[in-house]
């Protein structure tokens, strides 16, 4: 056993200690485990690899069930800006890629790839880098196929601590810490291995480009203060030690321990020039530069029930019952088992699920070690739990607008501040679980933004559409007033090119309206030779009348009325026939549109004679029509009958005449 170290002592070595607002002092219960050297476990019968083992995106799977696998073989990479790789923790057989249950709160079942290990335990070829020598944006981009994420419980990748397009750091924080009751699996690292927790740091160093580089340690961890004070005698490290006050493990509040400097909640200290790392996290990164190691185990406290707490190095989804197994196995009265401190971790489903990056400690407990809650009093405003955080908030006031449903003023009161450590519930004298209420008031908070930004972005898409139905519509608009104006400027273009064409086609109208006007004048010409030859016939048709009334025709019907109408009869007849003949004339003459029927003077002065004779026996035959003659007889004078026959003859011949000089044109 060694001897002593003088507490006192080592706080006198340190300076500029500051101390924040609030924080409690908790039983310890370190002793427990820190007896013992970190143990090494057998193989377990099967490895259970949750794909969610980190914030951010879950990894890619690159393997299938059946494929054989080698230790530190990469089987998930890391998809998306913030996400880690897995890594097969040892050689073997992929016996499952499907769904198995989590150590999460919630219980619930997610994908996960189980390996069957051989047993030989068979590393990949390994690439060790020049951490000190190389490129340092090579070295930070390589850290996406590491796997590393902080170990100290937050699962954060690594790498995105360590671009370099981050504000510039000037100081590198290593904490150490480790604040919470029955949680020594940091205070082990330190001592058995502080050589590879100093190249660590270096090696972060040589990437964030810091100068400053401090480690805060509380002062209940004498030996691991001792050992990393010698282990970095000889740099431009510092230790500090650090007052034990939970929760300064956390790393706002470190951060104002050592240095002093408040980082606001709503920025980063990254935004101050200061990073924050986990003491194991570095030792990974040595580990991975040094070695070509991926993540594939970590230290774990089990501790709590068990016959034989104590550290191990545990391979990534080693079952729970494996580890309780190791540990001496749990005591009868052993009734849950919890991942993470008694403050701030939560319950495990059962002893099957896997450890995982974020299990530094596994309590197994029961009645005797945590007793049950009793029930809740009303509040008495003692002020205590503002007394006790470290935030500095008014925890009573929050949880009563969490109880009253009152949102938004538990927002106005910095609800989202809150660190949930813990301290205001475990010195509430009325043993009320407020953390639960501000957990249930931001998960509301955050239910009612979630809800809130679905509906802006419903009205957006909305907004959009339409802006987008518009925009269709004025572009449709704008295409159809451009094709018009096109084809009015191309109307306007053709027309000035054609206008010889014009020209001609308008000549062709006028011609062709011309020989319309020559073709009616020639219609209306023909009816007057009709005429000319229709009085010939009238004449006669009155002297045909006028030998039947020379005969002495008699009827019981006026004479005056049937002379009349027989006359009519025989001028249709007539008209008829010679219209035939006129037709037949034009024909012969082959000319359609101006030939006339050719008519000699004397033959015209027969017709005219002819035509006044029919006149003159019409008027007669009206005047004996109108004196009232009844007794059905017409005196006719032998003078009158010579005339009538005269013209007939006349007639006759003038009609022979004219059949004589058809036949002598067709011959």
């Amino acid at each position: 056993m060694n001897a002593p170290i003088n507490i006192a002592g080592l706080l006198k070595k340190t300076k500029d200690v500051f101390n924040f607002h609030g924080g409690v002092h908790l039983p310890e219960h370190k002793a427990q485990s820190n007896q013992l050297p970190i143990g090494q476990l057998p193989l377990p019968d099967q490895l259970v690899l949750p794909l969610r083992q980190h914030i951010g995106n879950m990894p890619k799977v690159k393997v299938a069930v059946g494929d054989h696998v080698l230790k530190g073989q990469l089987i998930a990479e890391a998809e998306g800006s913030v996400s880690a790789a897995i890594h097969a923790p040892t050689s073997g057989t992929i016996a499952a890629i499907a769904d198995a249950v989590l150590p999460h709160p919630s219980g619930l079942p997610d994908r996960c790839i189980t390996i069957t290990p051989d047993g030989n335990d068979t590393w990949i070829e390994r690439h060790p880098q020049d951490w000190r020598k190389g490129d340092v944006n090579t070295l930070v981009n390589s850290l996406r196929l590491s796997g590393i994420v902080g170990l100290g419980g937050a699962a954060f990748p690594t790498q995105i601590k360590l671009r370099s397009n981050r504000s510039p750091i000037h100081t590198l924080v290593i904490n150490a810490a480790e604040c919470e009751p029955y949680i020594t699996c940091d205070d082990m690292l330190m001592r058995e291995r502080y050589d590879q927790v100093v190249h660590g740091i270096e090696v972060a160093q040589r990437l964030l480009g810091a100068k400053n580089i401090m480690i805060g340690i509380e002062d209940n961890k004498p030996e691991a203060v001792k050992a990393m004070q010698a282990a970095v005698e000889n740099t431009d490290i510092q230790v500090k030690v650090v007052p034990t006050v939970y929760p300064s493990g956390d790393a706002r509040r470190l951060v104002y321990l050592v240095l002093g400097k408040e980082v606001p909640q709503n920025k980063r200290s990254t935004e101050f020039g200061v990073q924050v790392f986990n003491v194991a996290t570095v030792l990974a990164l040595y580990r991975y530069f040094e070695f070509g190691e991926p993540a594939i185990s970590r230290i774990v406290s089990m501790t709590g029930n068990v016959n034989q707490a104590q550290n191990f190095e545990v391979l990534f989804g080693t079952p729970l019952r494996h580890l309780v197994k190791a540990a001496g196995g749990a005591k009868a009265d052993t009734s849950h088992y919890i991942m993470g401190g008694p403050m701030m971790g939560f319950n495990l489903p059962s002893e099957d699920v896997p450890i995982t990056k974020a299990a530094n400690c596994i309590i197994a407990a029961s009645s005797t070690l945590f007793e049950p809650p009793p029930p809740a009093m009303p509040c008495i405003r003692c002020s205590r739990c503002a007394d006790a955080c470290p935030v500095s908030l008014q925890p009573q006031e929050l949880y009563w607008f969490a109880k009253s449903d009152n949102f938004e003023k538990a927002q106005d009161y910095n609800l989202f501040d809150c660190i949930e450590c813990g301290a205001c519930s475990y010195v509430c004298p009325s043993d009320i679980p407020l953390v639960q209420y501000y957990r249930y008031a931001k998960s509301e908070v955050i239910a009612l933004d979630k809800a809130q930004e679905a509906a802006d972005l419903a009205r957006e898409r909305n907004e959009f559409r339409l802006a987008r139905i518009e925009r269709e519509k004025q572009e449709r608009t704008a295409k159809h007033a451009a094709r018009a104006q096109g084809a009015k400027a191309a109307k306007v273009a053709g027309n000035s090119d054609s206008k010889p064409a014009a020209t001609d086609k308008q000549a062709a109208i006028a011609a062709a309206i011309a020989r319309a006007k020559a073709q009616k004048e020639t219609d209306s010409a023909a009816p007057k030779n009709t005429t000319e030859m229709s009085a010939a016939t009238k004449a006669e048709i009155a002297e045909t009348d006028s030998r039947r009334v020379a005969a002495g025709l008699t009827e019981e019907k006026s004479p005056a009325a049937d002379n009349d109408k027989q006359a009519k009869i025989v001028a249709a007849i007539a008209r008829a026939k010679a219209q035939k003949e006129d037709v037949s004339k034009v024909s012969v003459s082959g000319d359609d549109k101006t030939t006339k029927p050719v008519v000699d003077a004397d033959r015209q002065a027969k017709i005219d004679a002819a035509i006044k004779q029919a006149k003159v026996a019409k008027a007669e035959a009206g005047k004996e029509k109108t004196s009232g003659n009844n007794d059905g007889q017409l005196m006719v004078d032998a003078d009158k009958q010579a005339k009538i026959d005269a013209a007939i003859k006349r007639a006759k011949a003038a009609k022979s005449a004219a059949l004589t000089a058809k036949n002598k044109e067709d011959n």
